[in-house]
């Protein structure tokens, strides 16, 4: 059984965070990287003096479960020491449970998961240092609606943005995004963008 383990100032915990996954776990301090599972996922908050030390033991530890750390002032400075500290995730302390829950399928599957404008910020460097590609050959093998969703993952919008854009539901959006990963070889969001080259 996955666990969700949140590391936090006094092993705090947000309502959110329990709504999103009802048998968390809230912990003080780094004590529960011995223990950890191979199932597991570490939520770990930025607001604790030592994350960055926190954060370097969880991805070092044997098992190198994935690690979301979470931010009650995201800025994409914090979100870049994150990822470089081999952090897969980064959001907001304060982020609604359904995304939480998207957060976690994304890097429990190998995925990163970034902000709408560090995702813009590292496509734009990526298209940049990548030859041009031809994004309409890798749209052809996909289904009419395939395009429109992913076009709109490449703008930086959100799965609840997409389906009020595209007069869908969320559950559609997401069933969408599935096929289109499996159908163009993608884990992710940003890799979805980079391969579409939207």
């Amino acid at each position: 059984m996955s666990r969700h383990l949140f590391i936090a100032p006094s092993g705090s915990t947000s309502t959110r965070w329990a709504e999103a996954f009802p048998e968390s776990v809230a912990l003080g301090g780094a004590d529960c990287l011995s223990a950890l599972a191979p199932t597991d996922t570490v939520w770990l908050a930025s607001a604790l003096p030592d994350w960055r030390e926190v954060l370097r033991r969880a991805v070092t530890a044997p098992l190198q479960v994935p690690v979301v750390v979470l931010s009650l002032q995201p800025s994409q400075d914090e979100a870049l020491q994150a990822l470089e500290l081999g952090a897969q995730g980064y959001c907001h302390a304060l982020a609604a449970p359904g995304q939480l829950r998207e957060v976690a399928v994304v890097v429990r599957h190998g995925g990163l998961w970034i902000g709408a404008e560090l995702m813009g910020r590292v496509i734009g460097a990526m298209r940049r240092a990548l030859p041009d590609q031809a994004p309409e050959a890798a749209l052809e093998r996909l289904s009419p609606r395939e395009p429109e969703v992913a076009r709109a993952v490449a703008a930086g919008h959100s799965n609840k943005e997409i389906a009020r854009l595209l007069g869908i539901t969320e559950r559609t959006v997401k069933a969408h995004l599935g096929t289109t990963f499996e159908k163009l070889g993608v884990r992710d969001r940003l890799q979805l963008a980079l391969r579409i080259g939207a």
